[in-house]
């Protein structure tokens, strides 16, 4: 599986940068075509589980995915978080990590990605999509008001 690491400085404090790429919702206002259903009961932590349906109609996949590690930001730890993707076309994980730094903090975005059926030829086609895709993802997040 390619691994792709996106990795943004922001004026935020980690806690706040944390909530924003944390709620899952608002992931869909930066990917085309997207939404997602968060299908458990808040709070979010371990076993917090969420569907991104892309597409348009009935032509699209749903991808599963469910959180597996929850480790908020502290003033002394970095916060950290696993989401493993549960479903039948996207497979793989995505992890998050929030580090508090003088005047705000770093966020980091990291995530191995492959789609069913793809072979291993397009693997760097498949990462440069991703990281483009992720990579307006994490800094469409961090900019929201």
């Amino acid at each position: 599986m390619p691994l792709i690491r996106i990795e943004r400085r922001t004026h935020l404090p980690a806690e706040e940068a944390w909530r924003r790429l944390t709620t899952w919702e608002n992931h869909a206002r930066h990917v085309p075509f997207t939404a997602i259903t968060v299908t458990t009961a808040p709070p979010t932590g371990v076993g917090t589980r969420f569907t991104a349906r892309t597409g348009t109609g009935r032509a699209g996949f749903d991808d599963p995915m469910e959180v597996v590690r929850w480790q908020p930001p502290t003033a002394d730890r970095p916060g950290r978080c696993r989401v493993e993707k549960r479903g039948r076309a996207v497979l793989g994980w995505a992890e998050a990590e929030v580090v508090p730094a003088d005047g705000g903090s770093l966020a980091v975005w990291s995530e191995e990605v492959r789609v069913r059926g793809l072979p291993r030829l397009l693997d760097p086609p498949t990462a440069w999509a991703a990281r483009l895709l992720f990579g307006r993802v994490v800094t469409g997040l961090l900019k929201e008001r």
